[in-house]
């Protein structure tokens, strides 16, 4: 019997602290630029601050990127435009710096982690430190079989957990979560229509590298059949990720619980990590609240989650190449809105007289 119990993330994961936020909503009234000029800015410099319990809002000076990679049985169906089972060639690009997170990871100055999960290869092909945590070798075909079974879903969480305790461990003070599969974002799609009682038609997407229309209705059925196969299990979030999942979308749903157990603040990338945030939203209602959505990726399943959990993206580029780049890119965003809330000199208090005036 498992000894995994996910309602104790309710109790473990707390709101941000009220108290600060407020306190930051009052520093901010005392500065110079009035406000609400500067948008939505003022915002994200409140809820940092109540993230990490501090007024002024402390800089994020240790942020990083950390990508969940895996591959999934349903791509054989032909539902992406990328050979099935071939993330390795993507997570290798990652690792080598030619992929667009690469470079503006270099640009920005942040660590890139990439945790294979699931990935189709042979474990020796990758460094170490990247495989240490693959709980096996691609992900079943969800629209006849289960992804995973319980005792690799609950590996796969568990994994996703030890993550984000290294990462807050280690001093991140803030990630960017994303993926880097095949196939990812047809499961995706599957959780987000489970989840949100829709259609598979309204949560598909062309994913990353643009599907034509007959992929499309192909990518359709997979994601109709599959749901089929998840509604029975809708109640129990971990038999869901195992049914119709995968060992990357498993460990992205724990690190995200996780990290809200840790306080760490989170932005969310694409339309995988928005599927595992709605699924951790199950689990422990609160979690949200340490989330951000870094942008709009024009995947209509990522409209659907984020939607649900109230969550705004913070841009709308229309960057759809997944693997955490568009998330990447919120990131100097959220760091200006801390830089603001703290410098911003504030108004000098009005002098009183000491004394009272004489009478006339």
């Amino acid at each position: 019997m498992s000894s995994l119990n996910l309602d104790d993330f309710t109790d473990l994961i707390e709101r941000p602290d009220g108290g600060v936020r407020r306190d930051a909503e009052a520093r901010r009234e005392r500065q110079i630029v009035p406000p609400g000029s500067l948008g939505r800015l003022d915002d994200l410099g409140e809820w940092l601050a109540a993230a990490q319990g501090a007024v002024p809002v402390r800089p994020v000076e240790r942020p990083r990127v950390v990508l969940f990679a895996g591959d999934h049985g349903v791509a054989e169906l032909g539902v992406s435009a990328r050979p099935a089972g071939s993330a390795v060639e993507l997570v290798r690009d990652v690792l080598e710096g030619g992929r667009p997170v690469s470079v503006l990871a270099r640009r920005l100055d942040v660590p890139v982690r990439v945790v294979d999960m699931a990935l189709d290869c042979d474990p020796r092909a990758l460094p170490e430190d990247v495989v240490r945590h693959r709980v096996r070798r691609g992900s079943g075909r969800i629209d006849i079989e289960d992804a995973l079974t319980a005792q690799e879903a609950e590996a796969a969480f568990r994994a996703g957990v030890a993550v984000a305790d290294e990462e807050a461990d280690s001093g991140t003070d803030l990630v960017v979560l994303g993926d880097v599969s095949v196939g990812g974002t047809t499961v995706a799609a599957v959780l987000v229509a489970a989840l949100c009682g829709t259609d598979a038609s309204v949560v598909t997407g062309r994913g990353g590298v643009a599907i034509d229309d007959l992929v499309w209705m192909r990518k359709c059925a997979a994601i109709r059949d599959a749901l089929r196969r998840a509604r029975p299990v809708l109640g129990d979030q971990l038999m869901l990720l195992a049914a119709v999942g995968g060992a990357d979308v498993a460990a992205m749903t724990g690190f995200l619980l996780q990290c809200a157990v840790r306080k760490v603040p989170v932005i969310l990338d694409g339309v995988v990590a928005a599927a595992c945030a709605l699924v951790a939203q199950r689990v422990a209602f609160r979690a949200p609240d340490w989330w951000l959505a870094g942008h709009d990726s024009g995947e209509p399943g990522q409209a659907k989650a984020l939607d649900r959990m109230a969550l705004e993206p913070l841009l709308n580029h229309g960057v759809s190449v997944g693997e955490g780049a568009g998330g990447l890119l919120a990131l100097p965003l959220v760091q200006a809105a801390a830089a603001l809330a703290a410098e911003l000199p504030e108004h000098p208090e009005e002098k009183r007289p000491t004394e009272e005036p004489e009478a006339v």
